[in-house]
């Protein structure tokens, strides 16, 4: 994933194409790292160019999926500048050794390839008012305001409050989320040849639900207010998900939920803005938490928990009776990491915010199932690396 970057000096040649150099320090392998390439710089580089007709080639010459990002879809584009236009998109497999990639971006003629969605995210109102989101690895929801409305009498309409994060496994890279809503609500928690939804949330924050901590309780939202997709696909989505202000020590805040998903990974990147009502500057300890009990009854489950805080990063790997071994894990960045808590719900990662500004940090959960995480050693060091990965950015830069 692609979390930062520089740019040399630009230079293309001819107004048709342009190289792009993509370097970072790392020995280890990094696999389906997004390359993120502002639009300006294309733009600039070759004027007028369109993302129907575009290439994005390695130094190979195999043609690469790639996307653009809408960031402004109520800007209007008069000159073709493309300046309602985000980031490029596209993604490589650096192997291990390799800390230098070169790829071609070019204008054609012909209009460009559909590339398939290996990510996806939608508000769900036929159930609910649900989120959900996933890539090619594994999905998620979370719950809107609908589930927590109170019941009519005699409706038996289902009642939760909370602003913990659900996780659906997958045994399959194609996208689930829409075939397991239209199965209805009872199917997807079986697994019947494409996984399941055997997580539980309750109460608690789930696979990485935020809170505000005083050093002894978490303060925590309601459902989520509102809703916002920004990007869709094929490589990466962004949406973002509002709650309403709580009460937290003392305190009045509201939250802004940032998800970015990206194809090929277990986790996803979230950066949470916390705001005090009250508009003052204040310090925040924020909790991002993992629920101690999040297995479907019966299932006797064993859980082991790896915290390492020279990583920020806390995993949780369960072994369950019948529905196989879940791993899920949260890193903060050193740089905000704080320690280690817990309550009667959660473990939890401790990071210092600041109101106003945004707080990244990394959730996310792999399944034995699934065929990649089949122990806990390997859960394990798929999170260690993706820290290094975090804290060791890509560099991007333009040459003739």
């Amino acid at each position: 994933m692609l979390l930062g970057f520089s740019f040399a000096a630009l230079t293309a040649f001819g107004a048709d194409r342009v190289t792009l150099t993509v370097t970072h320090e790392l020995v280890e392998a990094r696999p389906a790292e997004t390359i993120a390439v502002p639009w300006a710089e294309i733009s600039r580089a070759m004027p007028g160019a369109l993302l129907q007709h575009l290439s994005v080639k390695d130094a190979a010459g195999r043609l690469l999926p790639y996307q653009v990002t809408n960031v402004a879809p109520e800007a209007k584009d008069p000159l073709n500048q493309g300046v309602a236009y985000g980031e490029l998109l596209f993604q490589h497999d650096f192997v291990t050794g390799e800390k230098s990639a070169t790829f071609v971006i070019a204008r054609e003629e012909a209009v460009s390839p559909v590339f398939p969605a290996q990510v996806f995210a939608r508000y769900v109102p036929e159930r609910l008012d649900d989120f959900a989101w996933e890539n090619d690895k594994v999905a998620h929801r979370t719950y809107g305001p609908a589930l927590a409305a109170p019941a009519e009498p005699g409706q038996g309409k289902e009642v939760l409050v909370t602003s913990g994060l659900d996780v659906w496994c997958k045994r399959v890279s194609y996208p689930i989320v829409d075939r397991w809503y239209n199965k209805g609500h009872d199917h997807y928690h079986k697994d019947e040849g494409e996984g399941m939804d055997m997580y539980q949330v309750g109460g608690s924050r789930g696979c990485g639900g935020t809170g505000i901590w005083d050093g002894k309780t978490l303060a925590v939202a309601r459902n989520y207010k509102s809703w916002k997709v920004l990007a869709n696909g094929p490589i990466r989505a962004i949406f973002e998900l509002t709650y309403d202000a709580w009460e937290a020590h003392g305190l009045k805040v509201t939250e802004t939920k940032r998800f970015t998903v990206d194809a090929g990974h277990s986790l996803d990147q979230m950066d949470s803005t916390f705001t005090v009502v009250d508009g003052a500057a204040k310090e925040l300890t924020v909790a991002i938490g993992l629920n101690k009990t999040p297995s479907d009854k019966g299932q006797d489950p064993m859980i082991e928990l790896t915290p390492v805080a020279a990583t920020g990063s806390l995993t949780q790997w369960v072994v369950q009776k019948s529905n196989g071994l879940l791993g899920t894990a949260v890193i903060v960045p050193s740089e905000t990491f704080k320690g280690f808590a817990e309550d009667e719900r959660n473990q939890l990662v401790l990071a210092q915010a600041v109101s106003g500004r945004p707080l990244r940090y990394y959730v996310g959960a792999g399944w034995s199932k699934a065929g990649e995480f089949t122990t806990r050693e390997a859960w394990n060091a798929y999170v260690a690396a993706f820290a290094r990965r975090a804290q060791s950015p890509l560099k991007v830069s333009f040459a003739p």
